[in-house]
């Protein structure tokens, strides 16, 4: 098992912890960013992690029930989709041209995949009244990585406008302010 692999398990692991303590009637609940409701959340995951990740290096899509009907088993069958092509080094080794320029499979998914795993871990949690709380060795290397492309970032469009915190704030709420959500 790869560094990556790894990583993705443990975030992962965290993530389901709050997806599997999800009211049945909070899924519709309005959810960070604006206009999403809970469920949104595992539909993005399960919307772009395929398509970037899993057709780009010729992984078979994991047939996912709805997240209309199933957000739950949305999630897993992604998780464990993922995770295999991680565990497995003829997929996890394999190099592409990827934005932003030749990655391994495992590396994207570090970089791009497992990072946005973290940061929506918060929006799901805050929109069902979970457990908001983030592993905060990850949270520092999060913030620690993105705060120097803040101008890139906000080009992207992928995220919101900084909101502002007290300059004494800790890593976790200054993380959350940094993708343009109210902590």
């Amino acid at each position: 098992m790869t560094p990556e692999s790894d990583r993705f398990r443990r975030v992962a692991a965290a993530f389901t912890r709050v997806v599997e303590a999800v009211p049945d009637d909070a899924w519709d609940a309005p959810a960070p960013p604006e206009g999403w409701r809970a469920r949104d959340v595992i539909g993005h995951l399960t919307e772009w992690f395929p398509a970037l990740f899993l057709d780009s290096w010729g992984v078979p899509r994991p047939e996912l029930p709805s997240i209309e009907d199933d957000p739950v088993g949305a999630w897993a069958g992604l998780r464990d989709a993922v995770q295999a092509a991680l565990d497995d080094p003829a997929v996890a080794d394999q190099e592409r041209d990827i934005r932003p320029g030749t990655m391994t499979f495992a590396g994207a998914v570090d970089q791009l995949g497992t990072n946005d795993v973290v940061m929506h871990q918060w929006d799901l949690a805050r929109a069902t009244g979970g457990d908001e709380r983030l592993d905060p060795d990850e949270v520092h290397t999060l913030l620690v990585g993105i705060e120097p492309m803040d101008e890139i970032l906000r080009q992207s469009g992928q995220y919101g406008p900084r909101v502002e915190v007290p300059d004494d704030a800790d890593e976790q709420t200054r993380l959350i302010a940094f993708i343009g959500r109210h902590p």
